[in-house]
């Protein structure tokens, strides 16, 4: 389905942001949080598992524009791939995902990141390029020692971040 931008605008004010991008032609999962405008140009080639979180400033590409360079009598040439994300994923802000990419299930971009290659299901990847620093298991036990949501205290969204923040709660 092709939307003109002021569409987009609207259905996502009107909707929200993962509705709108559902418009666009994205498949989106169940349960997902996405805070970036991830569509490009192709979007039916993007799909988006369960559980996914999506920060700011995320780019999807789909497409390969360095075919252009090349032209004979046959004309120019084109790339075009697919992303997939898999279910319970985390993609930090600002990461940047290559055509032809897959981010298995139960994985973590990390801040910042271009994704250059494929990403197995349980990796946590962050660079530039991406490269694997820790698996889930490892990953997945650190999280055990944050602070919970049973933790926080008060009414306020404030006072509840607040009520666990580092830093805050030594002053306490």
């Amino acid at each position: 389905m092709k939307l003109s931008r002021l569409t987009y605008k609207i259905l996502r004010r009107a909707r929200g942001r993962v509705y709108a991008i559902r418009a666009l032609g994205v498949q989106i999962g169940s349960g997902c949080r996405i805070l970036s405008d991830i569509a490009t140009t192709e979007p039916w080639l993007i799909s988006v598992g369960d559980r996914v979180t999506i920060s700011s400033g995320v780019t999807f590409i789909t497409h390969d524009g360095s075919g252009w360079l090349y032209r004979d009598e046959r004309g120019r040439r084109y790339r075009f791939a697919p992303i997939r994300v898999g279910s319970d994923v985390f993609i930090g802000a600002g990461v940047t995902v290559l055509p032809g990419v897959s981010i298995g299930d139960r994985c973590v971009v990390g801040a910042g990141s271009v994704v250059t290659a494929s990403v197995p299901d349980g990796t946590i990847v962050a660079g530039v390029p991406a490269r694997p620093i820790k698996a889930w298991p490892e990953f997945h036990a650190a999280l055990r020692e944050w602070p919970a949501e049973s933790d926080m205290v008060g009414q306020r969204y404030r006072e509840r971040v607040d009520s666990i923040a580092e830093g805050l709660m030594a002053r306490r």
